[in-house]
């Protein structure tokens, strides 16, 4: 038993098979929708449903409310079709259209633990595979009781044959814990990748505004090293926000950025700063700290990955200040459910 699916303005037409979300189907039919965490948390796969009817699996409140749901939006990512067909407004990603996904076996060569509760995990790739992916994306970690955990590559793609992960220990967190207590060099496990629609739009001449807190700082990370490699004119702004100093787990990388590369600034941002920490620095919640510094974004790209409630009241504040909603591209973090951590 199937549905049908209509996408437009493509007007490609699929079916959708008993048990399948409308993501599932058009992935499986290559066609590559935006979205993010395929657990409806992070609201990158939201849409207008245009005809027909759907029902949604459990979802972020943040990610998808009932006003939106009222308004004939759907997160594609958990919404599946309860009627005989069903339209929806989508529109295609093209970059990622020739990138294949795989799910390969991968060797631990390294455990780094940077800071009191981050490690830098490094996973070698089998020497007969070439991973192909956008800086930005992310991968699947298939852990040893059968789950998966979503992290996101950390390095460019231009560092072949290795992957990169910046985990932050969660306590009770499945992975996390056995990453930082357990897990041996050489270790060898499964992933699938790359995924998502997080990445470095390369077709744009716009600056770049990016956002991060804790660990979103690791697809930004792989988003400049890439745009670096690439020998990008475009100005390249990061803030950086953390609770206190401690928290701010790799600032010597994005320094040595500002200093070797003048299109390139750094500004970490701390929310509360402890006083051993003697700040000087730039302090309170990151999107208005940007604000301060721009108050007309009309001309911007912005890239912003960390906390949920950052990367909203980003997105609104943002909006609010010229940034067209098309320009801001994000990727939100849910420690509750352990993604990403």
């Amino acid at each position: 038993m199937s549905q049908q699916l209509t996408i437009e303005p493509s007007g490609q037409q699929l079916s959708v098979f008993e048990g399948e979300t409308l993501l599932d189907a058009a992935m499986r039919e290559g066609f590559n929708m935006p979205y993010g965490c395929r657990n409806g948390s992070c609201g990158a796969c939201k849409g207008k449903v245009l005809s027909g009817e759907v029902e949604h699996d459990d979802h972020s409140e943040t990610a998808l409310s009932q006003v939106e749901i009222d308004k004939g939006y759907a997160l594609f990512c958990c919404a599946k079709p309860i009627s005989s067909a069903v339209s929806i407004e989508c529109r295609e990603i093209a970059a990622t259209k020739d990138i294949q996904i795989k799910t390969l076996p991968t060797r631990v060569e390294a455990i780094h633990k940077v800071s009191h509760d981050v490690a830098v995990l490094t996973l070698k790739l089998p020497a007969t595979e070439k991973l192909t992916f956008l800086a930005g994306q992310y991968i699947d970690i298939h852990t040893k009781s059968g789950k998966k955990r979503s992290f996101s590559i950390a390095n460019a793609p231009e560092q072949e044959g290795f992957i990169e992960l910046h985990i932050r220990r969660v306590a009770g967190g499945e992975f996390s814990e056995y990453m930082w207590n357990t897990m041996k060099e050489r270790e060898i496990f499964r992933f699938t990748g790359p995924l998502g629609s997080f990445f470095l739009r390369e077709d744009s001449d716009k600056p770049i505004l990016l956002l991060a807190t804790g660990t979103g700082f690791a697809p930004i990370k792989g988003m400049v090293e890439h745009a670096l490699a690439k020998n990008t004119q475009r100005e390249m702004v990061l803030y950086w926000g953390c609770r206190s100093l401690e928290d701010l787990y790799m600032p010597y990388l994005p320094s040595e950025w500002q200093q070797e590369y003048p299109n390139f600034t750094f500004i970490p941002v701390l929310s509360e700063p402890k006083p051993e920490d003697a700040w000087q620095g730039r302090t309170g919640f990151l999107h208005e700290v940007v604000l301060e510094d721009f108050n007309n974004l009309k001309n911007f790209q912005v890239y912003a990955c960390g906390a949920p409630v950052m990367v909203e009241a980003a997105y609104t504040s943002f909006v609010a200040h010229q940034l067209p909603a098309d320009e801001f591209f994000s990727d939100a973090f849910f420690s509750s459910k352990d993604v990403n951590q």
